[in-house]
């Protein structure tokens, strides 16, 4: 992938997070990913790569070979066109074996205008969805 010129690449590469059952991750992946405008990228025998032009996302076997575990506190948060593609995010993850951990809706306290769904994929990691909204106006 090249620059244009006077860019600079994104902070983060990629994220990864650790899988039990590779074609399960794959079903709920691509259900979400494909709200947000995603899709699979590459995939390999030991993970499946998505994002818009390369591969930003991935669910993967852990590559020590031992066993995949969710993190605690951390979580993976994809940028939404709309409060639309966040809700259908929500939607699309609860019909592909994920469980809910925050319906779509407003969280002021994180900033004026942060809207969001959060979400479990089927090994227990924390995913969501966002998109910025116009706050609503001062009182």
């Amino acid at each position: 992938m090249t620059d244009a010129p006077g860019t600079r690449p994104p902070l983060v590469s990629h994220v990864s997070v650790g899988v039990t059952d590779l074609a399960r991750a794959g079903a709920f992946y691509d259900a979400v990913m494909a709200t947000l405008g995603a899709r699979r990228i590459m995939e390999h025998q030991v993970g499946i790569g998505y994002g818009r032009a390369f591969p930003e996302f991935w669910a993967a076997y852990p590559h020590d070979g031992g066993a995949a575990e969710a993190g605690n506190g951390s979580h993976i948060c994809f940028n939404a066109a709309d409060p639309a593609a966040v809700a259908a995010f929500h939607v699309a993850g609860l019909g592909a074996g994920g469980s809910d951990d925050g319906a779509p809706g407003p969280r002021p306290e994180y900033a004026p205008g942060y809207f969001a769904a959060f979400l479990r994929d089927p090994d227990g990691n924390k995913v969501e969805a966002m998109c910025w909204v116009a706050p609503p106006p001062a009182t």
